[in-house]
């Protein structure tokens, strides 16, 4: 089988197996499926939730395209060529609850040809509250996984993470972090292309235990309006982040991909309030005051 053929196969069941854990989970909400093609090569499947007991808005896309690439793109990567092909899986789940926190990751493969190809990807939590015992879980598992193939992996893309999910024009972090990765190859990582999709696979193969224990530890908590609002201006700093910053949504703009589900990782809901302030010792203030690079939760 061709390797990128693999790629695709991990990557749609990783999808499969993604959505029928949060159908699970979540207990009334359905995926709607939407296949769509590219013009210019390939295509995807975009599979969206809304309205469930837990999720808000959630979707699980996946795509394989290629093409040529866009001369801008091609400057930025220092490219000869401008063939390329691409597969990835992105989710985004943003829930009712806003002591739910919402959850974003992403696995892609990326080639031009056999010199020139890599992995990225990662996976991120953004908490509306941060609750200390939760992020610690979260950042408990992630290093699970990249322990099983590399114990430099977490600590280094952990600061990677740190680094990428910060939204430079507020001075704060997106959320907790995760893990964040890109142009993994055996001349950086020491694993052949294969061991490499083995670690891609896990990090998405992470997800879902993941997610469902942080869902139903919180469904259940009582929220009122105030906490509410905060969990809408929470959603606008996340909506700031991914139109500002986030190159995933970059790259699908630059290379002519679909709208729809480029920009399914925003919320349903949002606010801005002018100006706002957290009350002193509150507990939106003590969630602020942990939105900083470099604290070290697992």
């Amino acid at each position: 089988m061709v390797f990128k053929d693999k790629v695709v196969a991990a990557f749609q069941k990783i999808q499969d197996s993604i959505c029928q854990g949060l159908e699970q989970t979540d207990g009334k909400g359905k995926f709607e499926e939407e296949l769509w093609s590219r013009e210019g090569g390939g295509g995807g499947r975009t599979r969206i939730l809304q309205n469930g007991n837990v999720i808000e808005k959630g979707g699980v896309n996946f795509s394989a395209v290629h093409g040529k690439l866009p001369d801008a793109i091609k400057k930025s990567f220092k490219l000869e060529s401008d063939d390329f092909f691409a597969t990835g899986v992105s989710i985004v789940m943003h829930p009712n609850n806003p002591f739910v926190p919402i959850i974003h990751m992403n696995i892609r493969y990326f080639e031009m040809d056999d010199q020139t190809r890599w992995f990225g990807g990662g996976i991120d939590l953004t908490p509306h509250y941060v609750i200390d015992t939760d992020a610690r879980f979260f950042h408990h598992l992630l290093k699970q996984t990249c322990d099983k193939f590399d114990a430099s992996f977490y600590p280094k893309f952990k600061a990677h993470a740190d680094d990428y999910f910060f939204i430079r024009h507020r001075e704060e972090t997106r959320g907790v972090g995760g893990i964040f990765y890109d142009k993994l190859k055996p001349e950086n990582t020491g694993l052949d292309f294969d061991r490499l999709l083995d670690f891609s696979a896990a990090v998405g193969n992470t997800f879902l235990p993941a997610y469902t224990e942080l869902i139903d530890r919180n469904r259940d908590t009582d929220f009122n309006t105030e906490e509410q609002e905060w969990q809408y201006l929470r959603r606008s700093r996340y909506a700031e982040f991914n139109l500002v910053y986030d190159a995933g949504t970059k790259f699908g703009l630059e290379t002519n991909g679909r709208i729809e589900s480029i920009l399914m990782s925003l919320p349903p809901m949002a606010k801005w309030v002018y100006n706002y302030q957290a009350i002193p010792d509150s507990a939106e203030a003590d969630t602020l005051s942990k939105l900083k690079k470099g604290i070290e939760w697992a």
